[in-house]
């Protein structure tokens, strides 16, 4: 096993999964992969190409002119020709000048647009992954994939283009004005180049093996501050008291990347050295020979001098070049990793010919019913949604692929009229939340069909079914962002009164009219600059805001206090009027007020009818209320329509969650 210090934890062993990632290869195809994106950029791409190969014209002219001046200049004593001459060499430094602006130009424009492509591509993938690969994913990983890696790949786009077109051309060229100077010296020099050749090719792939470990060590780190730097693992690790555990945890992280960077460092600095070291060499070579060569007649001293000028020339290119791959395939292994995500299949896909499912308008009229027909559902295995190095310990087994795994749903049938309110009860664990899942098409199920409406929901389109599927959970979430933005999630072109309204349907609006900023107070990271009952308020505004057909709601009520509760239950009625309704019931209000109870059991349904129905039959469902809802209080309802005259609490989630 390989063993990393770091400080005052001891040793860290890395465990034979670990090495695996270093020893990884860049894919074949990759380079093949990446030529698309530099597409849209080709114009540039050609001002590019054009520039580069003026620069090479350049650097192989100006030695050239130098040798004039001393033989055809200098020795015989013409001042006119070494000052016109000497001009045309500073013109072109001018025109050098410009043409090295234009490369950077051309560079940047083509790397940050494919940076670009690359971000958003990436972004709008991971948006399609199951809910399921967000739970296994560390967040930290996939912010490195799509920063860190992303970045790294511009670097492969303005290596690939520019240095290894500038490098070829200036190689030939200037070994062309090198033959037509001295064949002599030239022979001599070409024999060292396979010297800078070999110590490049040895180091590329340790270097590769490294670049690749360094960044999983980095998405380590970064995963870890990812977790703790947000108020939830913040509020958790005060809570329980362990800095200095977390202090050395993080110095352990950070001293893998110090380790691994120092290593990366020494070894990309060990190159340039031996490099320089053979370019001296090589130098004292030319030197002696065409020094021996001018004495003898056989050359002249201006072209003793254009040589050498030339030789610093060519074992430029030629440096780059013993580098170059090593630079190119250590920039590639970010684009292999980043491809990594985007080669990820999303389980939820639309079929080409999806249709829309009614337009949401709002209108009671236009609520479906839902209909579960045999429905058997597992959720899927890791290597399903998500890849080893994205999780939390890339080493971790994955679950055996012979193992089955274990069924949620067994067979489940029932319907939910159009326009009425089901509630699902049961223990913790029955598979209430996986059929919740299952309307909004979360998850698909393994046998069996989903019905909206009549129509399986996997022949329609995702924009129209989410559309037409308002869903409000216990966890509530809002983004760091104002209460408006928060709200207008739902729906983006609502105006000022019908956020009012909304509110106020979610007896929420007195509480943010009291705010100094209103609408415009910024909640804070996932809105903890609220209580949890005005979170879940929040949510239960925005559900209204969007006024959805198909409302599924995991208890948005169960966080109130009693009075509370009793009101917004009032408003939920109202606003729930006519729509079809999906209820996981954890309060007794709400199960009384249902027209369908469904009691789920091992992801059966065990029983159902309504509440005096199932009392009646002393089942399961008669169990369960004697033991969880029949210590709940009786609420007494609001005298009016308007807010309780308790504070108001709630909580809830972002819908579609």
């Amino acid at each position: 096993m390989t063993v990393l210090n770091r400080p005052s934890m001891g040793p860290i062993r890395l465990r034979p999964g670990d090495e695996s990632l270093q020893r990884q290869q860049v894919r074949p195809g990759t380079v093949r992969r990446i030529l698309p994106y530099a597409r849209p950029y080709r114009w540039q791409v050609v001002l590019l190409l054009t520039v580069t190969a003026a620069d090479a014209c350049i650097a192989a002219a100006s030695p050239l002119i130098l040798k004039f001046i001393i033989d055809h200049g200098i020795l015989p004593g013409h001042l006119r020709v070494v000052v016109w001459l000497s001009l045309a060499l500073a013109g072109l430094a001018v025109v050098n000048a410009g043409v090295v602006y234009l490369q950077s130009w051309c560079s940047g424009r083509v790397g940050e647009g494919v940076v670009y492509e690359l971000r958003t591509q990436v972004f709008a993938h991971v948006q399609q992954q199951p809910v399921a690969f967000f739970t296994r994913t560390q967040t930290g990983k996939l912010i490195s994939r799509l920063n860190t890696d992303v970045a790294g790949a511009r670097q492969a786009v303005t290596t690939l283009l520019t240095q290894a077109v500038s490098t070829v051309l200036t190689l030939v060229l200037v070994l062309g004005a090198m033959f037509y100077l001295s064949w002599q010296i030239t022979v001599a020099a070409l024999v060292m180049i396979p010297l800078f050749l070999i110590p490049a090719r040895l180091l590329t792939r340790r270097m590769q093996r490294m670049t690749r470990s360094l960044m999983e060590q980095d998405a380590e780190m970064s995963s870890m501050m990812t977790e703790r730097f947000n108020v939830s693992g913040a509020l958790l690790a005060k809570l329980y008291g362990r800095p200095q555990d977390e202090e050395e945890l993080f110095a352990g992280k950070a001293a893998q990347v110090r380790d691994l960077a120092i290593k990366l460092v020494v070894w990309g600095r060990l190159l340039p050295i031996v490099v320089t070291v053979l370019t001296t060499f090589t130098t004292a070579l030319v030197y002696g020979l065409g020094g021996a060569l001018t004495i003898d007649g056989t050359i002249e001293f201006g072209t003793l001098v254009a040589m050498v000028a030339l030789l610093m020339r060519l074992y430029g290119p030629v440096n780059e070049l013993s580098t170059m791959q090593a630079t190119a395939t250590v920039a590639l292994v970010s684009f292999d990793r980043v491809f990594e995500v985007l080669d990820l299949k999303p389980l939820i896909t639309e079929r080409p010919d999806a249709k829309e499912l009614l337009p949401a308008a709002g209108a009671a009229a236009a609520a479906p019913d839902i209909e579960f027909a045999g429905v058997t559902f597992r959720y899927p295995g890791a290597e399903e949604v998500s890849m080893a190095s994205l999780e939390a310990i890339p080493s971790r087994k994955r679950e055996r692929s012979d193992a089955p795994a274990q069924d949620v749903l067994h067979e489940l049938s029932f319907r939910a009229p159009a326009g009425k309110l089901t509630a699902l009860v049961g223990p913790s664990g029955a598979g209430k939340t996986t059929i919740t899942q299952l309307v909004p098409r979360m998850y698909d199920p393994n046998t069996g069909t989903v019905r909206i409406g009549g129509h399986d929901i996997r022949d329609l389109t995702l924009a129209s079914l989410r559309e037409n599927v308002g869903v409000v959970t216990q966890e509530s979430h809002l983004f760091h962002d104002t209460l408006r933005a928060n709200l207008s999630y739902a729906r983006p072109g609502a105006d000022e009164q019908e956020l009012i309204e909304a509110c106020r349907a979610a007896l929420m609006w007195d509480t943010i009219a009291a705010l100094p900023e209103g609408l415009d107070t910024v909640v804070g990271d996932r809105g903890y600059r609220l209580s949890g009952g005005e979170k879940q308020r929040i949510a239960l505004a925005r559900l209204l805001l969007k006024a959805p057909p198909i409302v599924v709601l995991d208890e948005a009520t169960a966080h109130l206090d009693s009075e509370s509760e009793a009101a917004i239950q009032q408003a939920l009625k109202t606003a729930l009027a006519g729509r079809t309704s999906l209820v996981i019931a954890h309060r007794l209000s709400t199960i009384r007020e249902a027209d369908q109870i469904l009691v789920v059991e091992n992801g059966r349904i065990r029983e159902s009818g309504t509440h005096e129905e199932l009392l009646a039959t002393a089942g399961l469902y008669a169990d369960l209320y004697h033991t969880q809802f029949s210590h709940q209080a009786t609420v007494r309802k609001p005298a009016g329509p308007g807010p309780a005259p308790s504070a108001v609490i709630a909580g809830g989630a972002r819908p579609g969650s």
